[in-house]
């Protein structure tokens, strides 16, 4: 699909949604941002599908997905973006990674972080406990061998890659000048067990190849972008701008999510809803009952 009127080439911004459920109010609004954001500076909205995840995703929810943002009346511009189509770009970045010796095989299982936790308290990150180090520890020829025959994943040694890189800036448009801090989120994952790359390295190699100028994104995201601003710099990638936007939040305060079952727009779109008024009052910053704006 693509917009009437002229272009501003250089702006390129995108919606990138996992189609593993179906979209709610928390997505129109993020999809709405960033879709302004690129209209209001003449610029291209980009749908990109994040189907990483085989086991969960859904060709229904990809196609609910168009259908939802037809409804809203937001465009995008050219076809869309599938990520698993793009999958050997992700094997040659992780392989780049792992020849300058920055990843590490993992072979920690949940039962194991769990088991730490009893343990006692481990350092927390904002989403969470960070992850201790158990396997970077691991005597290099062992992990070899071990990784030969087990299960296991692969994390970036966040302070290795951090002290090759040296410090690092990036630019926030509501936030201000930032300087990167990647060890918030300690020795991510990059290279899972079960599907062929995370979201971290993904969606970093695809703003880079999609030439993404501004990431419009909720701030929920805004710890990862010192990991995303390594990987640009350790991989010879652009530093796209950044817009972090606040996020909706249910009655409880909390962020909209599948998981939380927050109402779907699949639902108000088939009761024959006006998704293009709803749209319009989400801009005019009139929610429904219930539904707050974080401060952030």
């Amino acid at each position: 699909m693509t917009s009437s009127g002229q272009l501003n080439r250089h702006i390129v911004v995108r919606f990138a949604p996992s189609p593993n459920g179906l979209l709610h109010l928390g997505h129109a609004y993020a999809a709405m941002v960033a879709h302004d954001f690129a209209r209001s500076r003449g610029g291209r909205f980009l749908l990109r599908i994040e189907d990483i995840d085989s086991g969960r995703s859904r060709p229904e929810f990809v196609t609910a997905i168009m259908d939802d943002l037809r409804w809203l009346g937001l465009d995008w511009d050219g076809d869309v973006i599938f990520q698993s189509r793009r999958l050997e770009s992700y094997a040659a970045a992780a392989a780049r990674l792992r020849s300058m010796g920055l990843l590490y095989p993992c072979f920690c299982t949940r039962s194991d972080m769990r088991k730490l936790q009893e343990d006692g308290p481990q350092p927390e990150g904002p989403d969470g406990p960070i992850y201790a180090g158990t396997c970077r520890h691991l005597d290099p020829e062992l992990a070899r061998d071990r990784a030969a025959t087990e299960p296991h994943s692969w994390r970036l040694d966040v302070a290795k890659a951090a002290a090759m890189t040296g410090s690092l800036e990036w630019v926030d448009e509501r936030h201000g000048n930032q300087s990167s801090d990647p060890g918030r989120l300690g020795d991510i994952i990059l290279v899972p067990k079960d599907t062929p790359v995370a979201y971290h390295l993904a969606v970093t190699l695809d703003d880079a190849r999609d030439g993404i100028s501004h990431v419009v994104r909720g701030d929920d995201l805004f710890a990862s972008t010192g990991i995303h601003r390594l990987l640009q710099a350790l991989l010879d990638l652009p530093t796209p701008i950044y817009f972090h936007h606040p996020l909706l939040l249910d009655d409880k305060g909390g962020k909209l999510s599948k998981s939380r079952g927050s109402a779907s727009l699949s639902v108000l779109r088939t009761a024959g809803e006006d998704g293009y008024g709803l749209v319009q009052e989400l801009r005019a910053g009139i929610f429904p009952v219930g539904i707050s704006l974080s401060q952030a």
